[in-house]
């Protein structure tokens, strides 16, 4: 790799990244010699001029995303080692499979690859760069895909349009970088079949995230009377009619969202006599629904992308679960999640607990719920733990 400039930090930055957190804020900078390029490879030292790392550079509140703690800089193969040990991790925890061919293959910092997401869909992967650093390097890490897949490897879709900062978005974010593959492209996800296209979809095109979760629903699920919030593809909704679920409702505001559900409840083979889909508000929806659902799913979009947006979600949140535990069934389940993450966990908890003192019942906690293992959280960046969730019994 090409190092185009030394970045030299403040007396007592250094010490996050002696203990592998990989962001440099820009406060932390004390100063750069060289021109640093937007996107470009740097080498991190203290105030005494000592190596800690290499990352990619950018103009912004995060600097620096170090990719590297070694001392000599990252060689040629970087991208190929660290896709290897991507696939050792994923392979350790049973992916793919005979009954799921889709998952995460990168996670970011998770894998030691920060601005970075690649999904992998049945031969087809899909990037994601969420810094500049990846963009610029978007042709290198095409290659070495095709080294470590191999023929396996169908084509390599790149889609970062919408998660680049604006002055980068160019022709070149969409688009095939190797290969070419119909869309919408069918995968399994626990021998259930989806539909999914990255090219018009949201995200890469599916949210894998909540393939265990999506499962364990399924155990919930059988003869009761399910509501799917927010569905979008209708996950959710297609897990609890494969356990055999008496009837499931599912509801978006979209009503693009309500197609995507229509087409893969059609791909699964369901009669409409036990699903209905609804493209409406969830709160307009919930207003009529007293005693009517067993089980209900909350799985908002996130409700803040910035700190400075969180009060407004956590009040968003509230409000939402607090609707829902009043008009559950006694004895009812409710899965409820959020995935912005600047709400931790205990903020999200203590969230839930207060809609439960407004909503006026009773609540056990039944499962604490998480990211798959396919989207792993260093240890060392604990911020990389964005989703979480609740399953909570309503007496």
């Amino acid at each position: 790799m090409i190092i185009h400039a030394k970045v030299f930090l403040k007396k007592g930055k250094e010490i996050s990244i002696q203990r592998l957190h990989p962001w440099i804020f820009s406060g932390a900078i004390q100063r750069i010699e060289s021109n640093a390029i937007e996107g470009g490879w740097v080498e991190v030292l203290d105030f005494k001029g000592t190596t800690l790392g290499f990352g990619h550079y950018q103009n912004g509140s995060i600097a620096v995303r170090i990719l590297s703690f070694e001392i000599q800089p990252p060689e040629d193969d970087f991208y190929v080692k660290r896709f290897y040990a991507a696939l050792l991790l994923r392979n350790a925890s049973g992916l793919p499979s005979d009954v799921t061919n889709a998952y995460r293959f990168i996670h970011a910092e998770g894998d030691g690859l920060p601005g970075l997401i690649i999904d992998y869909y049945d031969g087809v992967v899909v990037i994601q760069a969420h810094s500049a650093g990846m963009h610029n390097d978007r042709e290198k890490i095409s290659e070495a895909l095709q080294k470590v897949f191999g023929f396996h490897l169908k084509a390599i879709y790149y889609k970062s349009h919408g998660t680049l900062p604006g002055k980068m978005r160019d022709d070149n974010t969409e688009g095939y970088l190797h290969g070419m593959a119909v869309v919408p492209h069918i995968i399994f996800e626990n021998n259930v079949k989806f539909y999914i296209d990255w090219e018009q979809g949201q995200k890469t095109g599916f949210f894998l995230d909540q393939r265990e979760n999506r499962k364990l629903l399924g155990g919930f699920s059988k003869n009761k009377k399910v509501l799917n919030t927010f569905c979008y593809t209708g996950g959710f909704s297609i897990y609890a009619l494969h356990a055999e679920a008496s009837l499931v409702h599912s509801v978006d505001a979209s009503q693009k969202a309500i197609e995507l559900t229509e087409k893969n409840l059609e791909l699964n083979g369901f009669d409409k006599s036990i699903h209905q889909c609804f493209a409406q508000d969830t709160f307009d929806y919930l207003k009529d629904k007293q005693d009517e659902y067993d089980v209900i799913v909350l799985d908002p979009p996130a409700f803040a992308k910035h700190r400075d947006a969180r009060h407004q979600a956590v009040r968003g949140y509230q409000r939402l679960n607090t609707e829902a535990m009043k008009k559950i069934k006694q004895g009812g389940i409710l899965f409820t999640f959020s995935c912005s993450q600047v709400v931790d966990r205990q903020l999200f908890y203590d969230t839930i607990v207060s809609a439960a003192i407004h909503a006026g019942r009773q609540i056990k906690v039944l499962h604490h719920l998480s990211q798959p293992a396919d989207h792993p959280v260093s240890i060392f960046h604990p911020e990389g733990e964005y989703l979480k969730g609740l399953v909570l019994y309503v007496e």
